[in-house]
């Protein structure tokens, strides 16, 4: 691998052969953040599971509607997209209702949308800080909120699934590596495990399921940067035991197991899907 890019050669995406099962058919699923990089991932992914999905979109809707053509490609004909930004309460319980409304209820909650506003700690504004922790914290907050109150208010729905409803957060390895730089973005992955925690806690006894997706570095727009040359790739992989970038697909297939019932016994649970970044790579040669 490093021979080739060496060589100034790209490795290819990394494509999954085998077929994504129909485990989610007859499910309603919200993806926060859905029209692009690791949101639309996820939505493609579970719209090939079989769910009905909902994309949410905060700027963007010609993505957005992008998104949703491209799932109904996988036979998905119950899809549309909606815009919300997922840190004003009154957009959040407006996009709630309209899916009940279309759908006539929630099963699935992916709470992906979230930001980045990067600056050295003693030039980051109150403004950087509060953005980030609004959308990344307070938005995953308040989306969970409103998916709890449905699952509690429908119960287990049985022919689809054997639990109320399934939360996937969507988190980040740092939520565990501290980031120089990025003390907004770190503190408010930090805080969705608590909260993802806290409130798979407090909901387990209702049949209510709520996990969250760490992923590490993602072939995505938001870090192009950082893959899109083979000097950047190469040196991204000094951090990547497994010696690949992510795909959103990757993450995708992991939200689908969450959300079946094949996890059925998870809860309270971070699923770290990072080819071994957490494994603090910089000591596989004793440090």
């Amino acid at each position: 691998m490093k021979g080739a890019l060496r060589k100034q050669q790209l490795p290819e995406v990394h494509m999954p052969s085998k077929p994504i099962e129909k485990v989610l058919k007859g499910q309603k699923a919200l993806v926060t953040g859905a029209d692009s990089g690791i949101g639309r991932g996820i939505a493609l992914a579970l719209g090939h599971a079989g769910a009905d999905i909902v994309v949410n979109y905060h700027k963007g809707g010609d993505k957005a509607q992008e998104v949703v053509e491209e799932i109904k490609k996988t036979g998905c004909e119950n899809v549309y997209a909606h815009q919300a930004d997922v840190s004003q309460e009154d957009q959040v319980i407006e996009m709630f209702d309209k899916m009940r409304a279309e759908f006539g209820t929630v099963d699935i909650l992916c709470s992906n949308a979230g930001l980045q506003q990067d600056a050295p700690l003693e030039e980051m504004t109150l403004a950087k800080w509060n953005l980030v922790l609004s959308v990344n914290l307070t938005g995953q907050f308040l989306c969970a909120r409103e998916a709890v109150k449905e699952f509690k208010r429908r119960g287990v729905r049985k022919e689809v699934s054997c639990a109320a409803g399934k939360i996937i957060c969507m988190s980040s390895v740092h939520q565990e590596i501290p980031w120089a730089g990025h003390v907004n973005y770190a503190s408010s992955k930090g805080g969705i495990k608590m909260m993802m925690e806290s409130i798979a806690q407090e909901v387990a006894p209702h049949r209510i399921r709520v996990n969250a997706i760490a992923p590490g570095a993602i072939r995505t727009p938001i870090n192009k940067e950082a893959w899109d040359t083979p000097e950047a790739y190469e040196k991204l992989m000094e951090l990547i035991p497994y010696n690949r970038i992510g795909e959103p697909d990757d993450i995708g297939r992991a939200a689908i197991w969450l959300a079946s019932d094949d996890s059925d016994y998870v809860t309270g649970t971070t699923i770290f899907v990072d080819g071994g970044m957490t494994l603090y790579a910089g000591f596989t040669t004793n440090g």
